[in-house]
């Protein structure tokens, strides 16, 4: 008894009128939901019923490793036998996706007998409950029905949370408290913030941004959203951190959702805590949204993995804001040459040859891979391929400037097309 794969997000009877089933949200809290089958289709429905907080019990004579996961997690239970007539027994929902047409029939047979509302995935009119395409978001739950038209369904869905994701559809009634909420926003591709990032960031009154901050997100505000430029400029004009922390703590206090919007990670060399302390000091809530850090992703958009199995089993990333000799450095430049990992350097260009010096005279051997990759993420993005000892020349030569990503180590030699 395994699942049909006859049935994708939902089926329901094709009518002139449209879908004649009603649309409801059932409380399934604590309560038992019989699934019977345990094979894809099964493993698609678990997630959202073990979401729902149902006591969701799985029979089926297999089930997939998916699905042994969440047993081994304690998030269901699962008997492994076939059907048999009463299982359905204290049952309140119960789903029927095996890939025996008699077993569903009889399984919809006993929920009907016991008023029990039923799903049967291979064939949905013959069953007495239908599931529609959905999702959640910002405690909202969406649910659509299209007469049977499973594809234009998932496709609609798709479309209304795309829209709410995007700020396109905005729910006006449910206003945002003043506060402040620190977001990353990715490595530079506008497509690359979080969903929670990008929906916070279209209800913002008060935008606080950095130069690294993807603009076209900039472009999509409101025209009566404010807009501060917090840009810290690499050897140039700056915005003093006391200033930004000001600007945040008097746009909340003036009864304003601030979005902080930061490239990258909030957390790294973002001085998002530092922001977080100053607020919270002045008694102002904070919302912390991470972002898709750019030491994993904007090597990842060059075709580099940071690790790979048998070739590195660790990943380090470091700051360059200051040289190795500096008196504030805190970075143990030897130790990381005696590693044989992978070494990530952030804000390095402009001192990448007393780092490559560095680390050959800590053991790095000379031929390492070492590549450097400009605006990573972006159309203007530049992959200069090295190794250690003429890494920093190339640089130079080529006119790498920031911002820029220094990636140095066995898997820096590695492409997106390599055989």
């Amino acid at each position: 008894m395994s699942n049909t794969s006859a049935n994708t997000d939902e089926h329901a009877e094709t009518t002139l009128d449209g879908d004649p089933n009603y649309l409801v949200g059932l409380d399934l809290n604590g309560r038992r939901v019989v699934v019977v089958g345990g094979g894809s289709v099964a493993q698609r429905r678990l997630g959202l019923l073990i979401a729902s907080g149902a006591d969701v019990h799985v029979i089926s004579r297999t089930v997939t490793p998916a699905v042994e996961g969440m047993v081994t997690s304690g998030q269901i239970t699962v008997t492994l036998r076939a059907y048999e007539d009463g299982d359905l027994d204290g049952a309140w929902y119960a789903i029927a996706c095996t890939d025996e047409p008699d077993t569903n029939a009889a399984i919809v047979a006993e929920a009907t007998s016991r008023r029990v509302f039923c799903v049967r995935a291979d064939t949905a009119r013959l069953g007495t409950a239908v599931t529609p395409a959905t999702a959640r978001y910002d405690g909202l739950s969406l649910g659509v029905l299209a007469g049977g038209q499973h594809r234009r369904s998932a496709a609609i869905r798709n479309a209304l949370l795309e829209a709410l994701q995007s700020g396109v559809v905005t729910d006006d009634s449910a206003p945002v408290a003043a506060g402040v909420a620190l977001v990353g926003g990715g490595p530079g591709d506008p497509d690359l913030i979080t969903v929670r990032g990008r929906r916070l960031l279209a209800r913002a009154d008060l935008v606080v941004a950095d130069r690294l901050a993807p603009p076209e997100l900039l472009a999509e505000l409101g025209p009566d959203v404010e807009v501060v430029d917090a840009a810290k400029i690499p050897y140039g004009r700056a915005m003093a951190q006391e200033a930004i922390n000001a600007a945040l703590i008097e746009g909340a206090k003036a009864g304003k959702f601030v979005v902080r919007l930061k490239g990258g990670d909030p957390y790294v060399f973002g001085r998002g805590f530092e922001e977080l302390e100053a607020c919270v000091e002045a008694g102002i809530p904070v919302t912390v949204v991470p972002g898709i850090t750019s030491p994993i992703s904007v090597p990842a958009a060059a075709g580099i993995p940071v690790t790979h199995r048998g070739v590195t089993h660790e990943f380090v990333v470091v700051s360059g804001h200051v040289a190795p000799d500096h008196p504030d450095s805190l970075v143990d430049w030897p130790a990381l040459a005696r590693l044989r990992g992978t070494l990530v350097l952030m804000m390095a260009v402009e001192r990448i040859d007393k780092f490559a010096t560095v680390l050959l005279a800590g053991g790095r051997p000379a031929d390492t891979p070492a590549t450097v990759i400009q605006e990573g993420t972006l159309r203007t993005q530049r992959v200069l391929r090295a190794d250690l000892s003429t890494v920093a020349a190339r640089v130079r030569d080529e006119g790498i400037r920031p911002p820029a990503i220094v990636v140095i180590g066995p898997t820096a030699g590695f492409s997106a097309d390599q055989n």
